[in-house]
């Protein structure tokens, strides 16, 4: 069963192009947007691969220059964390402090229904930049997760209309845009490996 979006806060429909807008050429303003739909499975298993799905809407007049998503997991080890899906291990001196919790599939993100991966890179690891966005036009988005370690978690997103800090997305009440959905992973019984892809598999 899909868990909606525990605190939804705005909206956006199809994004233009993969590529995110430069810093340098980003138009300073403010971009009105709504998180439309936000669903990811409430309960899952270890091992278990499950689709996060954002639909986020231009409502305003003018397109959204680089829509972007940053996603965390809620609370200080998740905060901590420099990976989108992952907390941070408390330990000094670990080579490796990072602790997935998902693993997020080769080629993901994505735009719903494309064979193709969108979201390109920035200089966070945990924002996605999915490119332009027209007036009235929404962004469905999907993220393919494996589960890789058991416990209950948020994982919290905000969206933006930039990644210079230039242009910035609100709502129609003039707030930040963005949710949480919280989500239980419980152990699996069949014995179980991450790919090189990312994908889960049992052995």
């Amino acid at each position: 069963m899909a868990c909606v979006l525990a605190a939804l806060a705005v909206s956006a429909n199809a994004c233009g192009g993969d590529e995110p807008s430069s810093d340098a050429n980003e138009p300073a303003g403010k971009y009105t947007v709504e998180v439309a739909s936000a669903e990811f499975p409430s309960r899952q298993v270890l091992g278990q691969t499950s689709l996060l799905r954002l639909g986020i809407r231009n409502t305003g007049r003018q397109t959204v220059p680089a829509l972007a998503v940053s996603i965390s997991i809620a609370g200080r080890e998740g905060q901590a964390s420099t990976l989108p899906f992952a907390i941070r291990d408390p330990q000094p001196e670990l080579a490796q402090p990072d602790r997935p919790v998902w693993v997020l599939s080769l080629g993901y993100p994505r735009f719903a229904g494309s064979s193709e991966s969108a979201g390109g890179g920035t200089s966070d690891p945990k924002t996605f930049a999915f490119g332009e966005l027209e007036p009235g036009a929404t962004a469905n988005l999907v993220w393919k997760l494996s589960a890789v370690r058991t416990g209950g978690y948020v994982l919290r997103f905000v969206v933006d209309a930039g990644i210079g800090g230039q242009a910035r997305a609100v709502t129609e009440g003039g707030s930040e845009p963005g949710g949480s959905i919280g989500a239980r992973i419980v152990s699996a019984t069949p014995d179980k490996v991450v790919t090189d892809s990312g994908e889960v598999v049992e052995k």
